[in-house]
């Protein structure tokens, strides 16, 4: 797992590399906005991926958007990269058909052509 993963950073540190209320984050957590660890004793526990989340969040709350807005933005972009990993995927395999189709229908022809006799 990539360092920027992990689930290490507590609450109050992310408030202090992010500029955010500890009550901020918890706000953006209760709207699923982000999502952090728990430890055994219930101490949050975030990401370097969290911390880039929630700096983001905050640049668009100051642009005047609500948590719903982004959440619904964050929504579609998941929506579209499956979508393109999906179409990525069926290129791939319709290639490895093509190609298969291809080697099936070259070694047909051989097989059956006269003129390269029995071999």
């Amino acid at each position: 797992m990539s360092y920027r993963k992990k689930k290490v950073i507590p609450i109050g540190t992310v408030a202090e590399l992010t500029g955010l209320s500890v009550r901020q984050i918890r706000y953006y957590e209760e709207r699923k906005l982000v999502t952090p660890e728990r430890t055994k004793g219930g101490t949050r526990k975030y990401s370097f991926e969290d911390v880039d989340i929630l700096a983001e969040i905050a640049n668009k709350m100051e642009d005047g958007m609500q948590t719903y807005e982004i959440r619904k933005m964050w929504e579609k972009e998941k929506e579209r990269e499956a979508l393109a990993q999906e179409k990525a995927r069926k290129e791939m395999l319709q290639g490895q058909l093509n190609a298969h189709f291809n080697f099936h229908r070259l070694t047909d022809s051989r097989l059956s052509d006269p003129r390269l006799g029995d071999r």
